[in-house]
Order: C-alpha cells, then structure tokens, then sequence
C-alpha cells in the first residue's frame, strides 16, 4: 500500500476510534478495503491521488459535521463511481455490501457528480438540477458540505479559471447551504477561503490586522471575563468560558458594508458561556447566567436575541446579549448549554444523535419548499439563486396563524409573504389581512408574535409590483409565474389584434415590420409589443400611421431630387447614405440659405425646406414656422446637419433683454460686446418706461456657443433680470 495513503487511514481510523457517532468500525474497515480495491492509486489530473481525498471528506464528515456511520462510510465510497475508473461498481452491488441508506447517499452524490459540478455555471438549467439533488436527503448535502470543504482547502492545486468558478459556486451555494443546515464554522470557513482566493489582498489585510492584535484581546477577554467566573463559581454553576473571534470574511464584509476601517469594528469577537446543565434546567440556567452577566454590565436591550425560547429553524438554541465591557467596549455574550453548543458546533447532524436519527420538522419542511419552488418550470434560475444565497443569512420573525400554529419567516417578511407561506393559492388571491384584530394591507411589515389572518378574493391576481415588496423566495417566483402567464395571454391576445388589422389595411405582417415597430416603441421582445397593443398601451392606429409615414419616407437626396432640378443639385453635399443634407458652417452654396424667420447658427438642430423657386432654405427645429411645415409639406422636409469647416462665418442672430433701467446700462452692454466678447453688433434698441427697460440686440456670432457664452456675459451685468433669444 502506498505510504500517503496508509498514513492517511491511520489518521482517519483514529479519528473515527475517538467520535461519539461511531459505535463501531467494523463497517468503516470493509469499506476502506472496498475503496481502495476499486480505486487503488489513481490519481486525478492535478495529481492528488482519489483515495487520499476519499478518506480526508470521510474525516471532515466525521470530525467536523460529525455525522454517523452510514455518511462516514458514504463519504469513504463517493468517488469509487468515478467514471475514468475501470470496472466501477454499480449502486446496487454498494447497496447489497453497504445497505439501502449509503446507496440512497452515494446515487445523490452521483446525481451531483454527473453535472460537473465543480465548474458548473450560476446561470445554467444544470444548477436547477443540482439544487433539486441536494434537496433530497439531507445527508446528500452534508456530505457535499463536506466534499467541498476539502476541495476548497486544497483550491490552490487547481487550475486559476477553475478556482474562480468553483469559489463562486461555494460562496453562492454550499456556503449558504451549510449556513442553513447550521454548520456556523464550516460555512465561515467556506467564506473565508472563497474570500482568500477571489480577493487575496484583502483577506492577507484583515488575517495580519487580527495577528498583530491577538494579544490586546487576549488581555481584554482575561479582564473581562474575571469577575463573571468569579460570581458563576460562587453560584455553584459548572461551565466553560471562551472566547472566539469573527470569521475573516465577516470582518471583511462588515468593513464593507458599514464603510469602516478595521479598528471601527467593535465586535471582532464573543464571549462564550458553555453551561454543563441538566436537560430540564436549561432555560432556567441560561437566564440566570443572563441575569449574573447583564449585573456586573450594562446590557444593549436591542442587540437582545432569544433563541431559546423559540429556536431557530436549524435548530439553534442560545441566548445573545451585547453589554458594555471594560474601557466602554461593547462585547457580545453568548449564553448556551453544551448539548446546545453541540447543535450550534454541527448543526443538523446533531439533531440524529438527540431525535434519534430525523431531521427536524422544520427543516423538512424548508427542503420541501425547496423542491417545490425548483421544480416549477418557468423559474428564473438567476433570480432564485440570487434570493436563496442572500436569504439564508436573514434573521428569522416568528408569527401565528388564527389556530395558533407557528410559521417561520425572514425579517421583514410582509403579510403577502404570510399568505404564500400558507400556500400558493393564499396568495394569489390575497387582498389584505387582521392582525391581532385590526385590518391590515398586502404591505404590511410582520413582528415576532403577530397573529395574522388573511382575507381572499377570487377576482384577485398576482400584480408585478407585489414583487416590489415581497421578500421569500416563494413568494417571489409564484408572483413571477403567475405575472409571466398573464402577460402571456394578454400577449397572444395582442398578437391577433395586429394580425387582423393588418389584414384589413392589407399590410404585409414580416419581421422587418416588427423590429421596425420594437425599434419606435423602444421595446426588447416582440411579446412586449403584443402586450402593450393588448392592454392599450399602444394603440393600432398609431401604428399604422407609423407604417405609412415609414413607406413614404425617402432619403434626403432622393427628396431633392424629385423637386429641385438637375443642374441645381451639383453643390449639394450629403452625408454618407444620403440620408441628410450636410451644411458647413462656411454658408456659401447659392442653393441652400438660412431662413430669416429663425435665423440658424451653427450648432443649432436644423432641417431643410425644398422651395420652388428659392432652393432650399435651413430652418432651426424650433423655428415658430416648422409645425406647419413640417404637417403641410412633409414630402419638401430633408434632414439635414452641420458640418464644421477651419473657415469661420458669422450668423446673425437676436438677442432680448429687460430689467431695471440702472444709469449707463446701454454703456456697459455696449462694452460686453464690443470688448469681452469682440462680435460684431448690427443694431442696438433700448426702450425704458417707468424705472424698466427692455431691448433688443441684432448681432453676429460664429456659432452657438459663441451665442451662449455672450448671453451669459449679458446676464451677469447688475440690472439685466432677463435675456433670451429671438426668432427674428
């Protein structure tokens, strides 16, 4: 046998030798020599060798999930189905030798094992596939946990394209996952090596920050936690105190999200009180060491938080407190007994040792709700991948029916997300509520230990706003669906209502007539298009006036080239593709002028006007004239732009002013045009009644901005209230 591998099973059966989960190893022994004939030293391709890897998630499965038997044994045996493996075992020759429940463990884990999983992308029906897998038995998912957990503290050995994906898929999935299921340490861990190989910088940062100040809270935790033992040992209480500092990636992410630096974070650790107390005396002790602590400092009663009382739904029990510690530094205090420290150290695997080999309730039920959401086939992936990996991390309402039964919920969990909780048709047809005997809307925000009741209509429907305020994952893909089949109907309604006019005004139905119409209306889908002609939003005549209007378009020159005659077209300059009359600033060509109505500049939006005998004449867009022409003679209407050229022309334009007739204001406007600004003034007229004046100015700029930057001049001499530009 290969030395590694040796070495590794004698850790690992010393491993297994000292767990509590194990009753004996005479299982564990066959299926190590089963594995290692089926797999022997094969290797993967980055050269670590199968069965190494095999027995290390075996010994993560025992010693830090701290399952039983039959998942040692599956994590022992998850790769011997390796499919570059010759002669590979079949799931009911493992079944025979194993029995039923390490088959049903490993064909989850075979399940996952054949998407790929370790490079599977967030956005691919695959990962539905992979949640619904690990939805099954929750076993499946722990030792998943467990797998990854390795994979990630040996991420380094792969590939860099393959790092990223798999920190990704950790961070999104099995961390949230192990969250969930209650391993707090695993999950942290996951986040922390997630954290180290996407953002090594920041991590390397906040690991030396908490090196360089191990030993200040070392001092700290001994001071504070002196007169708290002094007074538990006095009470006759048998207990362990530690302390224990945050996960990396949770420092990180609070100096993130509160935009602090890493001295700003008060609570880079807790102080743990482990009572070693009789079932029956739990809660009474608990409280009393509540009592002991929030005597000797002063406690924060909002950061209070009673997961005795009623758990948690992973089956988390403790009592959290933030007091004012030594030097006025808050400090939080966890408060719990050991079987509960044990529940919250292994989360949902200690749940088989205390209820006797089930998952809780609860958790059955989540994993259910699960499945169902999964299995719906409209889902939106994305999305719910998104609002389970941000979910998970809520903190929990808890609130009750009419009959009393109670239903969990994350905070800030609205009525709306009450009535899916109860079920799907609840809350579709939800229009309101009572709590606690007063009527209450939709939107209502729940609190720990509402009653709710909620009142149905039939006429009711799922609304895509709902969406705006709902926050469960249920909640959120039931409105989606329901709100997507009714803009589907309303879709296909909206399509036979095109279809038929069309018909009837013997318009050709194509696909140029459709992006043509999704291009006008500013729309992404063509169902969008549908359903706006369906609910009204765009109204059919209006789209056939669009089609006309676009049928009688022509380009700029061909329009030119229909009125004006041949000999006058030679000076005329388009753009590329004809589509615009070009026009240069340097205003020469005897076939197009400025119309005197509004006097264009350059950089002013244009359009030209064919005329019969006069050429073509340039017309700002605002001119008081271009409605009428624009509704009369569409056919004589160009687009048309400017064009920059080095020679520089001067364009006339009128400028009009008011204000209060201060004396000498003729002087000083005279002396902003003559000597800050440097144009040319064609006429001035100042006419003042009664303390007022108003006048108005005719001059020549270069263009635009020349104009602007004169009005501005003209606006900040003391008297002048208002000045603005005028057609003529």
């Amino acid at each position: 046998m290969n030395k590694q591998i040796e070495n590794s099973w004698v850790k690992f059966r010393k491993v297994c030798e000292a767990s509590p989960s194990v009753e004996e190893m005479t299982g564990i022994e066959k299926a190590f020599d089963f594995a290692f004939q089926t797999l022997g030293e094969n290797t993967w391709p980055n050269g670590e060798i199968i069965l190494i890897h095999s027995l290390e998630v075996a010994q993560v499965v025992a010693q830090e999930v701290g399952l039983g038997t039959s998942s040692i044994i599956a994590g022992l045996l998850h790769n011997v189905t390796y499919e570059n493996i010759h002669d590979r075992p079949a799931i009911q020759d493992i079944e025979k030798r194993f029995g039923p429940v390490v088959a049903g463990i490993l064909e989850g884990m075979a399940k996952i094992n054949a998407l790929g999983t370790d490079t599977v992308d967030l956005h691919s029906e695959n990962y539905r596939k992979l949640m619904l897998a690990l939805a099954g038995d929750v076993r499946v998912i722990l030792v998943k946990i467990a797998d990854r957990l390795h994979v990630m503290r040996h991420l380094s050995g792969y590939m860099p394209e393959a790092q990223h994906k798999i920190a990704m898929e950790t961070a999104h999935l099995y961390a949230p996952l192990a969250h969930r299921l209650g391993l707090y340490y695993v999950n942290s861990e996951l986040l922390d090596l997630c954290l180290k190989h996407t953002n090594p910088d920041s991590y390397q940062y906040v690991a030396d920050r908490l090196d360089e100040s191990k030993q200040e809270r070392k001092d700290f935790v001994a001071e504070f936690v002196s007169p708290i033992e002094d007074k538990l040992k006095a009470r006759g209480f048998r207990f362990d105190m530690k302390a224990r500092t945050k996960s990396i990636n949770s420092i990180w992410k609070k100096m993130q999200n509160k935009k602090v630096s890493f001295d700003e974070v008060y609570d880079l650790f807790a102080i743990r009180i482990i009572l070693d107390s009789e079932l029956e005396m739990e809660k009474s002790d608990c409280w009393q060491v509540y009592s002991i602590v929030t005597d000797e400092y002063q406690s924060n009663p909002e950061r209070m938080r009673d997961w005795i009382s009623v758990p948690k739904s992973n089956g988390y029990e403790s009592l959290h407190a933030t007091v004012l510690g030594p030097h006025k530094k808050w400090v939080e205090i966890q408060i719990r007994t050991k079987r509960m420290d044990e529940v919250a150290e292994k989360g949902l695997a200690a749940h088989w040792k205390y209820k006797g080999g089930s998952a809780s309730a609860e958790m059955e039920t989540w994993l259910a709700n699960v499945r169902e959401i999964l299995e719906n086939p409209d889902l939106n992936i994305v999305d719910f991948i998104d609002d389970f990996s941000t979910n998970i991390y809520t903190d929990e309402i808890f609130v009750f029916t009419p009959k009393g039964d109670l239903r969990r919920l994350p905070a800030g969990a609205t009525l709306l997300d009450f009535a899916y909780e109860i079920h799907s048709e609840v809350g579709d047809h939800c229009v309101g509520g009572m709590l606690d005997g007063r009527k209450v809307t939709l939107r209502h925000k729940l609190k720990n230990g509402d009653q709710v009741s909620v009142d149905t209509s039939i006429k009711q429907k799922p609304k895509q706003d709902w969406l705006d305020f709902v926050i469960t994952t249920k909640a959120k893909t039931r409105i989606k669906v329901s709100v997507n089949e009714e803009r589907k109907n309303e879709a296909e309604n909206g399509k036979e209502i095109l279809l038929r006019k069309l018909k009837n005004w013997k318009i050709d139905y194509n696909d140029d007539l459709i992006r043509m119409l999704l291009k006008h209306y500013n729309l992404k889908l063509a169902q969008d298009l549908y359903y706006n002609i369906s609910v009204g939003k765009i109204e059919p005549l209006a789209i056939k006036e669009l089609v006309v209007e676009k049928e009688a378009e022509a380009t700029a020159k061909q329009k030119v080239e229909e009125i004006l005659p041949v000999d006058q077209l030679n000076d005329l300059d388009f753009s590329r593709g004809n589509d615009y009359l070009v026009i240069d600033n340097n205003i020469k060509n005897v076939n197009h002028k400025l119309a005197p109505c509004c006097n264009p500049i350059f950089g002013d939006p244009i359009f030209g006007f064919v005329t019969i005998s006069d050429g073509i004449k340039i017309h700002r867009r605002t001119c008081p004239n271009a409605k009428q022409l624009f509704e009369r003679y569409p056919y004589r209407v160009i687009p048309a732009k400017w064009r920059d050229s080095e020679k520089r022309s001067s364009f006339q334009a009128t400028i009009r002013l008011s204000g209060t007739d201060e004396a000498g204001i003729v002087g000083q406007i005279s002396h902003v045009i003559a000597k800050d600004v440097g144009v040319q003034m064609r006429s001035i007229n100042i006419d003042s009644v009664n303390g007022a004046f108003e006048g108005t100015l005719r001059i020549f700029v270069n263009n635009l901005e020349h104009l602007d930057f004169l009005m501005h001049k003209l606006q900040n001499i003391k008297g002048v209230i208002n000045v603005s530009r005028a057609d003529t």
